[in-house]
């Protein structure tokens, strides 16, 4: 069966007609083609590049395969038709072709220090076994492996990188001799600019970011996934932490605070910004226009911008393709142009992934 769509296509910006014949576009009529949109604003399907479908909420891995499924199809609902899964307990390969689930780019389990991240989670290791457990990690993806670059030092009574300076670095060049590329999870200060100058591929979260690193990720073109709804839930987490960590409690309270002038001074300087939700765990599916709608509102973003980031340049970036002849038949159509109020974004008219309506 062969589907057309007509509409203003974006980010052309340019009323057209396409046709979608199994997975793939083409700008050629398809005669017999039944229409399934007329009227509207087409993008290329939405992206939410920092995403756990393989966690669930309380923060403990799903109990099986059909969960994880489960929780990618909220996102696919909401117009997001590419994962960017930043680590996950739960194996789910299964879920690569699954007609029905968003195109994956998956790491395997984060990798974090001993008893220094979030219970079944991670694989936690010492420093002389991050190098292989890279490696061994970058096999269970299929692209990138996921890093904790830091986490509470509850010795310390703050955040503290997750090892030494020089295993970091290490740990991002096995990953780079894998293949793949490293992803890292950092909210201190000393942490992000370790593993900036170290050569990862994207920053997640980032409240740590000073000028100095935000240029040097410019002229890297290391990648941002702020994740801002994720930092909101900052004084939560000071609050519980206060009693015995009030140091750690206030860092954390700062970061928050700071984090929308980071933001707006990356995307000034020109660091590439992503759109990610950190869903799984504390934080529901199907958020990633409220993380668009915080890139816009409180980091200054134009509505051009964050669409990019959420959609064509976001699918660019983890290597899924747009609109363009012969590309992979995913789009999203809006009644009314998403650039004047991205809010639109909340309510699609018609979602098409891997060549089929739903």
């Amino acid at each position: 069966m062969a589907w057309h769509v007509r509409g203003v296509l974006l980010p052309d910006d340019e009323e057209r007609d396409l046709w979608l014949v199994g997975d793939r576009v083409t700008f050629e009529p398809v005669a017999g083609a039944e229409t399934i949109a007329d009227g509207g604003y087409v993008l290329p399907g939405l992206v939410d590049a920092h995403c756990h479908i393989g966690i669930a909420r309380g923060s403990a891995p799903v109990a099986s395969l059909e969960q994880a499924r489960q929780l990618a199809i909220v996102d696919r609902d909401a117009g997001v038709l590419a994962i960017r899964d930043a680590g996950s307990p739960y194996p789910y390969p299964e879920l690569d072709d699954d007609p029905d689930v968003p195109r994956l780019a998956r790491a395997g389990r984060h990798i974090a220090p001993p008893r220094r991240y979030l219970r079944d989670i991670g694989v936690e290791v010492p420093a002389s076994e991050v190098a292989a457990t890279v490696a061994a990690q970058a096999k269970a993806g299929n692209g990138w492996v996921k890093l904790v670059g830091d986490w509470i030092d509850r010795g310390v009574g703050d955040l503290a990188p997750a090892w030494d300076a020089a295993t970091m670095a290490a740990a991002v060049e096995a990953a780079h001799a894998a293949g793949v590329r490293a992803a890292v999870h950092t909210f201190s200060e000393e942490a992000v600019a370790i593993m900036v100058r170290a050569g990862v591929d994207s920053v997640e979260h980032g409240t740590g970011l000073s000028l100095d690193l935000i240029d040097e990720m410019a002229r890297r073109g290391t990648a941002l996934v702020p994740t801002m709804i994720n930092i909101q839930t900052f004084g939560g987490i000071a609050d519980q932490a206060r009693e015995k960590f009030p140091g750690y409690a206030d860092h954390m309270l700062a970061l928050r605070d700071s984090f929308p002038t980071v933001v707006r001074a990356a995307h000034e300087a020109g660091v590439p910004i992503y759109v990610g939700t950190d869903a799984g765990g504390g934080i529901d599916h199907g958020l990633a226009v409220d993380e668009m709608l915080l890139l816009h509102e409180r980091a200054g973003m134009s509505p051009t911008d964050v669409l990019a980031a959420a959609s064509w340049g976001g699918r660019a970036w983890l290597g899924f393709g747009g609109l363009t002849e012969g590309g992979p038949a995913d789009l999203v159509v809006y009644p009314e142009d998403p650039r004047r109020d991205l809010r639109v974004l909340r309510a699609p008219t018609r979602v098409v992934l891997r060549g089929h309506p739903r």
